[in-house]
């Protein structure tokens, strides 16, 4: 049995209206949730094979990676100094700092140091740094014996020697082994990463190989080097500082004997006293300038008070600003009493007046008290004279004594010019002497408790697991990759999508009524029945969806025009295979069995495919009418089925140039108008055939047939053009072959397709 697809039968326009192109909704490209989902759904398909495929070749190409085994072993710089003697080393131990920490980083990957791990570890035998030990594998092989045979067909591939292998000992056996040699370091260098752990002063050294033994392998050995490398170091650093100390050594001791010998030599001969390491002079002055710069000081400080004493005196600021003044107990004593006196002269004035004798008592002694008080301040003045003077006088005693021992010294000091140069010159040598004699002797002791500044944290232990690849993190990426490919696909089919899919879509391209969809018979998935005749159905179902499609078409047809009633109607498509044909025969069907008077006349004088499809075998047609070589009722054909009435099409020869620009095509419209309530022309493709333009500027309406998902928007917006063009009434455009099932991925006002199936049924 055959499915029945229900229709969505509303339109957005009233009977008549012609509107402009809308703007509002989700046809106007507005980018939502539900548009992305419908999106998604319509390119599922392709979607899925794009993240199959890309999944598929990464899980491929993941397995077969070489599998690659990393172990770690971690070295501390040991940045502290371990002393057993307290002598300096020749070489000194590393700063802590972290340019240090990522210099040695760099030391531990330096090629000097992996030649050393390389010789050590003797891996120019080794197949697996050493490919020209290596066993070719069968995929090398094969390509080996393609390249062979290619060379082989060339000419100039022909006749090729081998050239033999350079003699041992040979400059290019010598330099074949040096490139060997370095490539080998290369392809250890690629393998090893060395890394600071944090801001620890842990470096971890991460040796990769296809063998985890040799991992481990290369990893500690690279760390022994390491430290053998700093302790190599050190040792010739020492032994370097031995051999030139000791030649130094030698210089100085003859350059100290000299020196000594010409001092002693000089005091003899000049007879300069000394206590200790200077002069009886020089001590004299050195105790004069001591006393003297004391008896400066002293003087100094006095006469300071002295100035600071005048100076508030002459200004009247008051006994408070002088500090000799603070520090009188006389002073002190007075001011107590002038303050009990203050106390008293308030009370007094409180108590009488002015005139009054007891008053006059208190101002007399106020008064006295404050002539005391300036003899007092007056005497430490006097008292603070005598003490600068006398300190004066004995800086200028000392002074004296100061400049008279100066000349004894003045007279010494040309004797003994000479005998300080001299004596110079032997300590300086001496001086130098004992030190290279003590670093000498320090540096012979170092040799046996030199360390390196670095030891070994952990030895890498032989890794159990594979490092690369990741097999878990490889599909995780593919899958992404999957999905980010995909979603591109996705976008970039919507982007270029450029199919007519939705009624939102067709009033915004075409600028007129959406009037109906028809649905399609045989959506993908039902290929395994035969396929049904739409006319057929049509007659069998007519309770289906497909029915009620063409019932709606009907009503929106021939009431177009709220004004008037259409009566010839031209159903037209851009391009063929459009389902306009089909649409006509049906739509002629259906008005018939309506009970209205139709007759569907073939126009597309090219292909006849309405005559075809009504299946009626017509000895004489349109063009024989139009000719004059028959009559009208021998001419018009009648549906047995329905009654409807068909003007087919013969198969002629002659194909004229201009049938339905003539007059008797206009005399025939107005005759059938007497007769029929609704006339349907089958047109051919508007796009293809003049003739159809014409046809279209004579009909009451014009019916649009567009294909769903395969008539494009420029199609649709060219026929509309040309329409436009011959002012043709456009009743509205029609979507066919629509799948029901999917046109919820596309349109976005229509029901679901479950909410209303149930209303459609067959009988």
């Amino acid at each position: 049995m055959n499915k029945v697809y229900p229709l969505d039968v509303t339109s957005g326009y009233p009977r008549g209206a012609t509107p402009l192109p809308s703007s509002t909704g989700e046809g106007d490209n507005v980018i939502s949730i539900q548009r992305i989902v419908r999106a998604v759904r319509r390119r599922l398909g392709p979607m899925a094979a794009v993240f199959v495929l890309t999944f598929a070749a990464v899980a491929i190409y993941a397995s077969q990676l070489q599998p690659s085994y990393t172990a770690t072993s971690r070295v501390i710089v040991n940045t502290r100094d371990t002393k057993v003697v307290d002598i300096g080393a020749v070489l000194s131990g590393m700063p802590a700092n972290t340019g240090m920490l990522d210099t040695e980083a760099e030391v531990l990957r330096s090629r000097s140091l992996i030649e050393k791990v390389v010789k050590r570890l003797d891996l120019v035998k080794n197949p697996e740094f050493n490919s020209s030990l290596a066993k070719p594998t069968e995929t090398a092989v094969r390509i080996e014996q393609v390249k062979s045979f290619i060379k082989g067909l060339l000419p100039f591939g022909k006749g090729e020697a081998v050239a033999p292998p350079p003699p041992p000992g040979s400059p290019e056996a010598i330099e074949a082994e040096r490139n060997l040699l370095d490539g080998i370091i290369d392809g250890v260098r690629e393998r090893i990463k060395v890394n600071r752990l944090g801001i620890t002063f842990i470096i971890e050294i991460n040796a990769s190989s296809g063998s985890p033994k040799m991992a481990a392998t290369l990893a500690n050995t690279l760390a022994e080097v390491y430290l053998d490398n700093q302790l190599e170091t050190k040792f010739q650093a020492t032994k370097r500082a031995q051999e030139w100390l000791n030649e130094r050594l030698s210089v100085l001791r003859e350059e100290l004997r000299d020196a000594e010998g010409k001092v002693e030599a000089h005091r003899a001969s000049t007879g300069l006293l000394r206590s200790g390491d200077v002069t009886l002079t020089e001590q004299t002055i050195r105790d004069i300038n001591t006393e003297l710069t004391q008896a400066q000081s002293e003087y100094a400080a006095k006469s300071a008070r002295l100035r600071n004493m005048n100076e508030q005196m002459r200004a009247n600021r008051g006994i408070d600003t002088i500090a000799e003044a603070q520090n009188s107990a006389a002073i002190g004593n007075l001011r107590s009493a002038q303050t009990a006196l203050s106390a008293r002269k308030a009370d007094v004035t409180r108590r009488y007046d002015v005139r009054h004798p007891e008053y006059q008592k208190v101002m007399a002694e106020e008064a006295d008290n404050a002539r005391q008080i300036d003899a007092e301040l007056q005497r430490i003045a006097s008292s603070l004279e005598q003490e600068v003077l006398i300190s004066r006088e004995r800086v200028s005693s000392l002074q004296g004594s100061l400049n008279r021992a100066k000349g004894e010294l003045a007279q010494n000091n040309r004797a003994g010019v000479e005998q300080s140069a001299l004596e110079r010159d032997a300590q300086a040598t001496r001086t130098l002497f004992d030190e290279f004699n003590n670093r000498f002797k320090e540096t012979s002791e170092l040799e046996g408790i030199t360390d390196a500044d670095a030891v070994i944290d952990s030895y890498a232990p032989t890794p159990d697991a594979p490092s690369f690849p990741n097999t878990q993190l490889n599909l995780i990426l593919g899958f992404m990759l999957g999905l980010a490919l995909a979603g591109l696909a996705g976008l970039v089919m919507e982007l270029l999508d450029n199919y007519m899919s939705s009624p939102e879509e067709v009033e915004q391209v075409a600028g007129v009524p959406f009037i109906g969809q028809i649905p399609l018979l045989h959506p993908a998935g039902n290929f395994t029945k035969a396929k049904v005749k739409p006319a057929e159905y049509l007659i069998d179902k007519p309770h289906s969806g497909f029915a009620e499609a063409y019932r709606h078409l009907r009503a929106s047809v021939m009431f177009a025009d709220i004004d008037k009633a259409a009566k010839t109607v031209a159903v037209v498509s851009s391009l063929p295979s459009e389902g306009k044909t089909s649409m006509s025969f049906c739509l002629g069907r259906m008005a018939a069995m309506s009970g209205t008077k139709t007759i569907v006349i073939d126009g597309d004088i090219r292909l006849r495919q309405l005559t075809e499809v009504s299946g009626v075998k017509a000895e004489a047609g349109l063009l024989e009418y139009l000719f004059g070589e028959a009559r009208l009722a021998d001419a018009v054909q009648t549906d047995e089925q329905t009654g409807l009435h068909i003007l087919p099409l013969t198969d002629r020869k002659h194909t004229p140039r201009d049938v339905f620009g003539s007059r008797a095509f206009d005399a025939l419209l107005n005759m059938l108008q007497q007769t029929y309530d609704l006339i349907i022309i089958d047109t051919g493709p508007i796009l293809l055939m003049a003739e159809t333009r014409v046809v279209t500027s004579k009909v009451d309406q014009v019916v649009v047939a567009t294909r769903w998902r395969k008539t494009h928007r420029g199609t649709l917006r060219e026929t509309m053009k040309i329409l436009r063009d011959f002012h043709a009434n456009v009743a509205g455009v029609v979507l066919t072959f629509v799948d029901l099932r999917k046109r919820g991925h596309h349109a976005y006002t229509s029901a679901n397709y479950k909410a209303y199936a149930k209303y459609y049924h067959d009988k």
